[in-house]
């Protein structure tokens, strides 16, 4: 049986990589030449967590009872817990593998803080609270791991939302030569079945300087000098994956996979501002300047709905019987949701132009959901704008992200590349996240869980 590598780029972009960019990366270009590829669809919503779980698991997130980074713990309105693995019940695919007693290196894989047991090694992700926990497991990975990265292994550069363009250039730089040198070092040391390293340098670079480069983004400007920083980016992560992949096995199969994809920010929809303007949300005091939404600013008596910004938003209804002041009677849920689903779809922009929001019910879109779901999951322009919960702002529109400069939103689809050393014919397909487990355990000839929903690719 060979070893199977995947190397994990989160958010790296189908166009970019299959269509725009490809004859720049002759390494990926030699996996794609020699294996299968194309777009792989993400999940609803596409965005980090609960992506690389779903992943790992093939279970959507309703049934992992994950929608964001962030999640209700009850109907209590300020109940909130924080998506990291102790919340985590399905099985992983290294779960599978340790059961079988096979080995496998877990590097920088979201959503495995805090570290637990695996027959083999594992480093937690830029989800890690701070170098100061224990994210390592066995532990005394810890300090051989800065040793190898040149003193500071870097698990996230400090903020990628930053108007220091130059400095967030080199951190990037300086986190990913360190992690795939880590990487490289831990995976030729010790024997591993399987081995699957996360880098999220893609995904810093393309919100910190989307503008400079894409010529559709409004803020783009001819010959600014950043406007080759992505395709560069991409260029070097193409050298250290042949780093990397150059002296393997010849019977090691290797994958490349991102969690979703890219596209340009329009914008942001305030939604707590237009939730009031439409007569949604009360709060008690109207705010003197733009700041924060927190729940303990609402009126409930008077509120029906609030949001969360992000990406795209989660709408949460004020429910008799259900939240602790609710106000909209059960009987009536299902019409006034469905009032503020039609109200949310026909969202314009400040021309009078439908931007074509797409609003979805969980229980229509998830196999199962668990937790507590939001009521409505919201693609604002169908992620052509994001999100801002601010209020206070005077606006519906922003056109900065409120919490930070980002010139991008997530996309639906990112990429699979596989080359697995079969007599594959190439050429893209509609891949799913959710095929990438089946797959791995079909590759390692163990069988296939009952509750994975994907499909091993072939």
């Amino acid at each position: 049986m060979g070893k199977l590598l995947i190397l994990g780029l989160d958010c790296a972009e189908p166009e970019l990589v299959f269509n725009k960019w490809i004859n720049d990366l002759p390494n990926i270009r030699s996996l794609v030449k020699n294996g299968v590829f194309g777009p792989l669809h993400s999940t609803l919503p596409p965005i980090t967590v609960p992506a690389w779980t779903a992943m790992m698991t093939s279970q959507d997130p309703g049934m992992l009872g994950f929608y964001g980074f962030r999640n209700r713990k009850s109907y209590d309105y300020e109940d909130l817990f924080f998506a990291n693995a102790k919340y985590v019940k399905a099985k992983t695919l290294w779960n599978h593998l340790s059961r079988n007693r096979l080995r496998s290196l877990v590097f920088g894989v979201p959503q495995t803080y805090p570290p637990r047991p695996l027959n083999g090694t594992l480093v937690c992700s830029f989800l890690t609270p701070s170098k100061d926990v224990q994210y390592t497991f066995p532990d005394e990975v810890k300090v051989e791991l800065d040793r190898v990265a040149d003193g500071n292994y870097i698990i996230d550069v400090e903020d990628f939302r930053t108007d220091e363009k130059d400095e967030l250039l080199e951190a990037i730089y300086v986190m990913t030569e360190r992690r795939f040198k880590a990487f490289r070092y831990f995976y030729q040391k010790d024997s591993y079945d399987f081995a699957i390293m996360v880098e999220m340098g893609i995904d810093r670079i393309h919100h910190g300087f989307w503008r400079y480069f894409d010529k559709g983004h409004r803020l783009y400007e001819p010959g600014n000098k950043y406007e080759n920083v992505i395709h560069d980016y991409y260029v070097y992560l193409d050298q250290e994956i042949g780093r990397t992949i150059e002296n393997l096995p010849s019977d090691t199969s290797v994958m490349i996979v991102s969690d979703h994809g890219a596209k340009t920010m329009v914008g942001a929809i305030c939604i707590n501002e237009w939730l009031q303007r439409e007569g949604y949300l009360a709060l008690k005091e109207p705010p003197k300047k733009r700041e924060r939404f927190k729940t303990s600013m609402v009126d409930w008596s008077k509120t029906k709905a609030w949001g969360e910004g992000g990406y795209y938003s989660r709408i949460f209804m004020n429910v008799q019987g259900r939240e602790p002041k609710g106000v909209i009677p059960q009987d009536q849920y299902e019409t006034a949701r469905d009032e503020l689903k039609a109200r949310l779809e026909a969202i314009e922009d400040e021309s009078g132009k439908c931007i074509h929001t797409k609003a979805f019910k969980p229980e229509e879109v998830y196999r199962e959901t668990n937790g507590i779901a939001p009521d409505l999951i919201v693609y604002l322009g169908n992620l052509d704008w994001r999100s801002a919960g601010s209020v206070g702002v005077g606006s519906v529109y922003l056109y900065e992200n409120d919490t930070g400069p980002d010139d991008a939103n997530h996309a639906e689809n990112g990429i699979f590349i596989w080359r697995s050393g079969g007599n594959h014919p190439g050429g893209p397909h509609p891949y799913s996240i959710y095929d990438i487990a089946p797959t791995v355990l079909k590759y390692f000839d163990i069988d296939i869980p009952s509750e994975m929903i994907g499909t091993p690719i072939r």
